[in-house]
């Protein structure tokens, strides 16, 4: 496997430690988020095996207008997005029963 030069664990381009290690801890815990969410919610579905990328592209880059009043946070997705089905039923299996 060949190694990726813009991969954020070799990507250091400040000059401070603290700011290299802090951005090599975020991007392993965005890893294991999205691994995670893999494991515990896209099981049986067309995604239960894709990879972190694939997973970034189609389930969070999406289009939303966020609209935020006094008492809720409102998240209005696109209606003819093609992983809709696939996001909703990921975020009924995250959901408190």
């Amino acid at each position: 496997m060949e190694r990726n030069p813009d991969a954020p664990a070799t990507r250091t381009s400040c000059h401070v430690f603290a700011a290299n290690q802090l951005r090599v801890l975020l991007a392993a815990l965005g890893y294991v988020l999205i691994e995670r969410l893999r494991a515990l919610a896209l099981q049986r579905t067309a995604l239960a095996t894709a990879q972190v990328d694939t997973l970034r592209i189609r389930l969070l880059k999406v289009a939303a207008v966020i609209t935020r009043n006094t008492r809720r946070i409102r998240l209005y997705l696109a209606s003819s997005w093609p992983s809709a089905a696939i996001f909703a039923q990921a975020m009924s299996a995250l959901r408190p029963p």
